[in-house]
């Protein structure tokens, strides 16, 4: 058996090949058409610039890696994913350019694996091409991701379901062309058995669009976090993805990858915080000595680089696993511990960062505020870090065994004893004369 940490070396070359597109090529239009720009449909002014980039990726082999070759991918397992999400994290546009943007990549998959056909000839391909956004439209205002809480309802009315209830942050609703709606179909079941999921033309009658809600700084028209009442909308029974009552498993098919690719695009984001920290250490003088020279900041440096070593190596060794098991029920533990770390991990490095850069490093002339605003999102998004931390400590609960509850098995006195009995055994001696 061996340990290795390196990457084969033809794709270490393309790995360096979109590291210098994205920097070189990419980072500029997140300067000229900033978030949520990279969300909304192209006019043709940007297509001119958006789509040859698209198709440079797809002459190297890199659009939508995460699918399959029968959908136009390369079907690269979690740790090439990984490799190359760490890249793609240091640009708001670079998921887009490369054919891999939330919640598009997960919502591809569902339609790949439970669409029909003439749903995937409508919607998959267009989305797979990046000519089209979709929306994933689960959490409700009173609930937020309990689903048990979940009032939305979808009832069967002869060839057609019709679906009534509200939904809150569902991301992109306002230029998405379909919306995949989670809704109880059978209330009695449970929510793990009794929920469906159902694609919604977003131009369906009674999708209402109450509001559009931004995050924090955000201005309020720029808002792309829906607030939706779905009243009496109505879809064919085709509309069901996978089977009745199945939400849950079908909605397996996108959160534990995609769980894996936030946390790696974090970490690409918070390398880019630390080469920021790095870089003004070295440039601004204070006191008589660089900043690099005060003991505060090299402790800053020191906790970041091993922090973000720490979390890069752990996410790896979860997209390893999958990779190993082809099955993210067995990683389960780990994908939620690494979804965990996401948040603090960056809120931390990218803290430093700003302190370091006192004044500017609050100001809107650099891009460390949106950044670490960034940190409270990732905490909240795919369920909350409390959430996540109940599944760690239950699963790996499930490794131990109750002990005497008077006594721990590590007591000090009952460990000496058995110790004594078995060095006397051995010896043939009496235990007094230990």
């Amino acid at each position: 058996m061996a340990w290795d940490f390196t990457t084969d070396p033809q794709f270490q070359e393309k790995l360096q090949w979109a590291d210098a597109f994205v920097r070189e090529e990419v980072e500029p239009l997140d300067l000229v058409w900033p978030h949520p720009d990279n969300y909304k449909p192209l006019t043709p002014e940007r297509r001119k610039v958006v789509d040859p980039l698209k198709q440079t990726v797809r002459d190297q082999g890199l659009w939508a890696c995460h699918l399959g070759p029968e959908l136009g991918g390369k079907g690269y397992g979690q740790v090439k994913l990984a490799l190359l999400n760490e890249i793609l994290g240091r640009s708001s546009w670079a998921p887009v350019i490369f054919g891999t943007q939330a919640p598009d990549t997960g919502n591809a998959e569902i339609l790949a694996h439970f669409g029909t056909s003439e749903q995937k000839k409508r919607y998959l391909e267009p989305l797979l091409n990046g000519e089209i956004f979709s929306c994933y439209s689960m959490t409700e205002p009173h609930a937020g991701a309990d689903p048990a809480m979940f009032t939305t309802r979808a009832v069967r009315e002869g060839d057609d379901w019709v679906i009534n209830g509200w939904k809150f942050f569902s991301s992109n609703a306002r230029w998405a062309e379909f919306l995949i709606v989670m809704a109880f179909t059978d209330p009695d079941a449970g929510p793990y058995r009794g929920m469906s999921m159902f694609l919604v033309p977003r131009d369906t009658p009674g999708v209402n669009i109450v509001r559009n809600v931004g995050l924090m700084g955000e201005p309020s028209d720029e808002g792309s976090h829906a607030l939706i009442h779905y009243d009496n909308v109505r879809v064919p029974a085709d509309s069901l993805l996978g089977p009745e009552g199945g939400a849950f498993m079908v909605a397996q098919t996108r959160l534990g990858g995609g769980r894996v690719h936030h946390a790696m695009r974090t970490v690409g984001v918070a390398q880019r915080a630390l080469d920021m920290l790095c870089e003004r250490a070295l440039s601004r003088r204070t006191k008589g000595s660089l900043l690099a020279d005060k003991q505060k900041v090299q402790e800053y440096i020191a906790d970041s680089y091993a922090q973000l070593q720490q979390f890069r190596l752990f996410v790896m060794y979860v997209a390893w696993q999958i990779d190993r098991h082809q099955d993210y029920k067995k990683v389960r533990k780990d994908i939620a511990a690494i979804k965990v770390l996401t948040p603090t991990v960056l809120h931390d490095i990218v803290y430093r960062t700003i302190q370091v850069h006192g004044a500017l490093g609050v100001s809107n002339e650099l891009p460390l505020s949106r950044m670490w605003l960034q940190a409270p999102v990732m905490g909240i998004a795919d369920g909350p870090t409390e959430v996540h931390k109940g599944t760690v400590a239950r699963e790996v609960l499930k490794g131990y065994e109750p002990a005497d509850p008077a006594w721990p098995s590590e007591h000090l006195p009952a460990r000496l004893a058995a110790a004594k009995e078995k060095i006397a055994t051995a010896l043939e001696l009496e235990i007094g004369n230990l």
